[in-house]
């Protein structure tokens, strides 16, 4: 066995109902807290859901002001303002509660409102230094698997974004709490619940840094996701579907954190990038492409992940990874999102710029099990229209 490390998150809460009791979970942990900040987004704001763990944590006399202004794909502007607010309060501990871009937002007051460093200082992979403010995550949507990954995406222009990738990014805690996302629309719940089962077929099949933990945690992934995410979308209310999607999120997100992703994420960033396509239907509306492409490379690897996505596969080796291929466009056309770059509104004249850009994800496609060029990015969006 080859050596091999992994990081994570030190501290998981799964239960309906969690965010209620914010206070008794951050005063048990973080006994010496004062001053939270609870940061979030406009639209997850109006749901009122933020209420209970502010008042929950206000309980446990711990003073908690609410900071709403992140935006989608959050620009360096959002991030510095969010950072200064911090600091003007005198902030202790940081949760951040929403999506990917909520997540991301608190990762990096967390790290910047207490220490010295200038964003621009932290962008690229190890350069943070020193500790950070101590920092929950709590998820809205069961896909980015941002609440347990150590890295955080910043918009630096029209459409290019920079990571910042350290260690002390990881969350102290993560609150799983499946009443937050009962209300989910339909779309949303489909694209990132698909999203995440490509975080968990990409860790299981790259080509650096896989390992046994990160695969264990893939599998368990692909499982939850897969038996869950369809009743998700059909019956929102579904408390149990929603908890399993979360947690599958949550594993998937564990294993390609330290087991990273490749050509899927790396074809779908420009289209997200330069079309403003929503992340988690990026990754779908590529993905069986990507694998189709992959096959001759990965086929045994597809195979075993087939027997968790379409157990009634037989057949070879390449009968049983085909069946995931196949298994993956129907989760797409069962759920009703869009399959096709057409149906985004990319057409043919678009692809060079798409290829072009795609080509820049280095540090991704390094990671792909089949070496990918210009010339195989263009055929795959050609073959996604």
């Amino acid at each position: 066995m080859a050596p091999f490390t992994f990081s994570t998150v030190a501290h998981l809460i799964s239960a309906p109902g969690a965010v209620k009791e914010m206070g008794q979970h951050v005063a048990n942990r973080f006994p010496s807290v004062r001053r939270a900040m609870l940061v979030t987004d406009p639209g997850f704001l109006r749901t009122g859901l933020v209420d209970a763990p502010r008042l929950s944590l206000e309980a446990h006399g711990i003073a908690a002001m609410v900071y709403s202004d992140v935006e989608a794909d959050p620009p360096e502007a959002v991030v510095l303002r969010a950072v200064a607010a911090a600091r003007d309060a005198a902030i202790d501990i940081v949760i951040g509660i929403g999506g990917g871009s909520s997540m991301d937002v608190a990762k990096l007051i967390a790290v910047l409102a207490g220490g010295e460093q200038a964003l621009a200082q932290i962008y690229g992979i190890g350069n943070v230094k020193g500790d950070r403010l101590p920092l929950v995550q709590v998820p809205t949507t069961a896909g980015t698997g941002s609440e347990v990954t150590n890295i955080a995406i910043v918009t630096t222009g029209e459409s290019s974004k920079m990571g910042v990738v350290a260690p002390q990014l990881y969350a102290d805690m993560a609150v799983l709490d499946a009443e937050l996302i009962l209300g989910l629309p339909r779309t949303l719940t489909a694209a990132t619940g698909i999203d995440a089962m490509v975080h968990a077929i990409e860790a299981y099949t790259t080509k650096h840094k896989k390992n046994p933990m990160s695969d264990m945690l893939a599998r368990q992934a692909l499982h939850l996701l897969s038996t869950n995410l369809v009743n998700a979308c059909e019956n929102g209310a579904d408390l149990a579907a929603r908890q399993a999607m979360l947690l599958g999120a949550y594993f998937a997100g564990q294993a390609f954190s330290n087991a990273p992703v490749a050509a899927v994420h790396a074809l779908a960033y420009p289209i997200g990038g330069i079309f403003h396509v929503p992340h988690g239907l990026s990754n779908s509306l590529v993905l069986p492409h990507v694998l189709r492409f992959n096959l001759e490379h990965a086929s045994e690897q597809y195979a075993d992940l087939a027997a968790i996505v379409a157990p009634h596969a037989t057949g070879t080796v390449e009968a049983r990874a085909n069946a995931l291929i196949v298994a993956m466009q129907q989760v797409a056309a069962q759920t009703g999102i869009e399959t096709t770059l057409r149906q985004v509104g990319i057409g043919e004249a678009d692809l060079d710029r798409l290829a072009d850009d795609a080509m820049l994800q280095t540090r991704l496609l390094g990671n792909n099990p089949r070496e990918l060029n210009r010339a195989d990015a263009h055929a795959i969006y050609s073959a996604a229209l």
